[in-house]
């Protein structure tokens, strides 16, 4: 509970940093600050749950605290850091509003917070919510782009549509079941038209959210669109995030009548690592190719819910943060050429060799290759399914074939960043304190990928 009462407190904080603080640099400072005393109100409430093996229910037991949810939001804490701290400058070049785009991010938190323990769909569509509001500001906060104000009216338009069929469906489970509380829902009876029709409007609205195919054309225009470091933000935490809620929502409440919605699941998903991959292939900027990725990459989250075993919650957790440092380095990356096609990249091993590694070992990780965290993320969900057996281990086929994809067109950075001639042009310079950072990320998912068990021992 402190965590999110924090979150809330330093979001308002910063939105009045502004009138006393005119420096650029002294705003992320402050804010940077507050993300690592919002870490340490995580662990500690983490350890002091671990200590007492309780699980925290508040508010009538609208929201529960247990260790799930409490390290899934230490992890993303951390992973907001990283971001912060690799962003910083970028952050800053956005616009003048700083104080107020970190802000933003700290609401965005709340809602995390939110997702990870809500145990009533109202606390569920509160969180949604509270997390796309500040995605559409931050969206269209380069206010001198047409992209960035295409990208944040079409995000609007496209997250209001999906809210209205979230709030269908919450209503017609209310009808059903008479009650919002997910832990009481009753199948025993079975299912009627009314729960079944509410359960397929939320796997629509949540996927959408999730940028999940077919409702995921809203994604790539959006992310390219949007100023950089907000577009990482947007493809990382919050997707984990509603990863989690829908895992959350199925397991704990749907599951008793998972054969009336696992095919739907299972055709979202084939389409998803599809459309995905096979798009991403064509495309020429990086950018959008990362948006494309990030599709592909939802497909494997979605594994989690077709098993819905430990397996599952222990993937889902390792994706999360493998897939968020990785995918937030490469946009890090991103801001410091001014060419972000293919060709961009050519000679960069040269020229910053260390950018260049940094930037190999991310597109290893979301390729899935040994020694780096994507691997043990990859191979905990097809791992989930398989332990669930039955039909769908033709879908683990499936998912290695595409990944086999993701391949080619993560490999053709890394081929342009060694193997091609160049001198790559600049937009800004990497400072030590950059390649700092970038050396974090690195040494996360070289950890990640070594010793998984370090971020599954408290699940």
């Amino acid at each position: 509970m402190k965590p999110l009462i924090a979150a809330a407190i330093f979001g308002i904080l910063l939105m009045l940093t502004s009138i006393f603080a005119k420096e650029k640099k002294t705003i992320s400072n402050f804010a940077i600050a507050l993300l690592v005393i919002l870490t340490g109100f995580n662990v500690r409430e983490l350890g002091m749950t671990l200590s007492s093996g309780t699980v925290e229910s508040l508010f009538n037991d609208m929201l529960r605290y247990d260790t799930f949810a409490l390290w899934f939001n230490t992890l993303m804490g951390g992973v907001a850091l990283i971001w912060a701290l690799l962003n910083r400058q970028n952050i800053e070049r956005v616009g003048t509003y700083v104080a107020e785009y970190y802000a933003l991010m700290f609401f965005i938190l709340v809602g995390v917070n939110l997702l990870a323990a809500y145990n009533n769909l109202l606390i569920l569509f509160l969180g949604i919510e509270i997390i796309s509001i500040p995605q559409y500001i931050l969206a269209g906060s380069d206010k001198k782009s047409m992209k960035s104000n295409e990208a944040s009216l079409k995000y609007f338009l496209m997250g209001a549509f999906s809210t209205g069929l979230l709030l269908m469906g919450i209503a017609l489970l209310f009808g059903a079941m008479g009650t919002f509380n997910i832990s009481h829902f009753d199948f025993s009876d079975g299912i009627n038209m009314m729960s079944l029709a509410g359960i397929i409007f939320i796997i629509v609205a949540l996927a959408f959210k999730a940028s999940a195919a077919p409702m995921h054309f809203w994604a790539p225009d959006v992310y390219d669109g949007a100023p950089t470091p907000f577009a990482a933000l947007m493809a990382t935490i919050v997707k984990g995030a509603i990863f989690i809620a829908f895992l959350h929502l199925f397991k704990d409440s749907l599951s008793a009548v998972s054969e009336s919605w696992i095919a739907v699941i299972a055709a979202v998903t084939v389409l998803t690592l599809f459309v995905g991959n096979i798009t991403a292939v064509f495309q020429q900027s990086v950018k959008r190719m990362l948006a494309y990725s990030s599709i592909a990459q939802a497909g494997f989250m979605l594994f989690c819910l077709l098993a819905l075993n430990a397996m599952g919650m222990k993937g889902i957790i390792l994706y999360a943060v493998a897939y968020s440092v990785a995918t937030i380095g490469l946009f890090f990356v991103l801001t410091k050429l001014k060419d972000n096609t293919y060709d961009g990249f050519n000679g960069l091993a040269k020229k910053e060799p260390w950018v260049a590694f940094s930037a190999a070992i991310f597109l290893f990780s979301l390729a899935g290759i040994p020694l780096t965290g994507g691997f043990f993320a990859k191979y905990y969900m097809l791992a989930a399914v398989i332990e669930q057996g039955g039909t769908m281990l033709y879908l683990v086929i499936f998912a290695l074939l595409m990944a086999a994809v993701s391949v080619f067109y993560y490999f053709r950075v890394i081929m342009a960043m060694y193997f091609k001639g160049g001198e790559p042009e600049m937009e800004h310079s990497i400072s030590n304190s950059d390649k700092l950072f970038l050396g974090i990320s690195v040494a996360v998912l070289i950890v990640m990928g070594i010793m998984p068990d370090l971020f599954l021992q408290w699940i």
